[in-house]
């Protein structure tokens, strides 16, 4: 396993660059898939709107208009937190690498530092209100094409989705959570990727309305990044050992299997970021621990389905012309793909009349209904839809 990037490039290449343990695997691979999909997403707005099914808005904007006393003061704001850290991490900055988020959410820093900062970013500013000074702000018009929409989407979606996601997992670790609710909320560990599905469609949804982007359209858009994107996440899943693991497996490889390395089977998941399990015997440092049998490797295995689903929907995408139809699709699929998983997964149980049920499974079990009512509710709107004009044409 390679908790953060200074393991990985030291093991794959031999490359000692102490820097890179401030970057953690899953986290770069999350950076990772919020590009991709950023990208996706943005080539299936163009070609939307090629096909006439978005269309680009003229909006108006005031340029010129000279900083206020709020933009004075957040700026100063910005800038002292920023070098209230920069400085403590020029002066400690091994304690930095060795814990880097904790160091980042602690309130230590440098008085000295946030002040340099402050003073800079309100010169800034001000020098930009210099630079406006004997002008007049003036209002002009400016067509928006829906694909410019995209890096605003992407922010809020990430937001409102790691918001979601840590909600998520919190309400699936109760126990937890009522232990230590403080740590719970600031850790980075510990994300449930529905709870970002959730969370950030949402959000999206929201700024779409505000900005008169038709939805049905912009939600097909988004499938096959969103796919791409829950693939590749696991990927830094895989990679980190962060928990999201299978149940047991004491089982021998089949025969089948055989042309595989046998983690691809079995693994017990040594140095994962976690640090779960046993310590490992001549291993020093703070990743040194390994599980005492070996488990299935499920974030591996979701990432080779989403990602060849990915390529399912890709191959949908143009042949399916009722808009919501798409998204209707990637709702069931990964449905289906993450109930099954479950079944060798380690998650919580919750009791339902004598049932053990985990909340994965549950809204898996929802996104397949609506995602089966959604491809029959557009259908059936896009049928009515035809009637009603073929009936005018006549």
């Amino acid at each position: 396993m390679y908790p953060n990037l200074y393991y990985a490039f030291n093991d794959l290449f031999g490359i000692d660059l102490p820097f890179l343990k401030m970057f953690q695997s899953f986290g770069f691979f999350v950076a990772i898939s919020f590009l991709l999909c950023s990208y996706i997403f943005s080539i299936e707005l163009k070609r939307k709107e090629n096909e006439g099914l978005l269309q680009a808005l003229e909006t108006k904007t005031l340029n010129g208009k000279k900083p206020s006393q709020f933009d004075y003061i957040t700026s100063i704001i910005i800038g002292f937190i920023i070098g209230y850290k920069f400085l403590d991490i020029v002066f400690n900055f091994n304690h930095f690498l060795e814990n880097t988020q904790a160091f980042i959410l602690s309130t230590q820093g440098n008085i000295l530092g946030g002040l340099l900062f402050a003073a800079v970013f309100f010169y800034l500013k001000y020098n930009e209100a210099q630079k406006l000074k004997g002008t007049e702000p003036a209002i002009e018009s400016v067509i928006i094409h829906p694909y410019q929409h995209v890096g605003n989407m992407t922010t809020i979606a990430a937001i409102a989705g790691l918001l979601g996601a840590k909600i998520f997992h919190n309400l699936e670790n109760w126990d937890e959570f009522i232990f230590d609710p403080i740590g719970s909320l600031l850790s980075f560990s510990g994300l449930t990727m529905y709870g970002g599905l959730i969370f950030g469609a949402a959000s999206v949804i929201y700024y779409a309305r505000k900005n008169s982007i038709a939805i049905k359209p912009l939600i097909d858009a988004c499938a096959p990044g969103l796919m791409l994107a829950y693939g590749v996440g696991r990927i830094g899943c895989q990679i980190a050992g962060d928990g999201d693991w299978g149940i047991n497996n004491l089982s021998p490889k089949p025969n089948w299997l055989n042309f595989l390395p046998d983690w691809v089977w079995s693994y017990t998941y040594p140095h994962n970021v976690n640090g779960v399990g046993v310590l490992m015997p001549n291993c020093e440092g703070k990743y040194c621990a390994a599980l005492p049998y070996p488990v299935f490797p499920t974030p591996f295995y979701e990432a080779i389905a989403c990602i060849l689903l990915f390529f399912v929907l890709w191959l949908f995408r143009k042949k399916i012309k009722t808009p919501g139809v798409l998204f209707s699709l990637y709702l069931m699929l990964n449905g289906v793909e993450r109930f099954f998983i479950e079944k060798i997964r380690v998650n919580t149980q919750y009791h339902i009349f004598g049932y053990g049920i985990t909340q994965a499974e549950i809204i898996s079990t929802v996104l397949i209904i609506l995602g089966a009512t959604g491809i029959w509710w557009f259908k059936s709107q896009s049928d009515t839809d035809i009637s009603k004009i073929e009936s005018q044409g006549k």
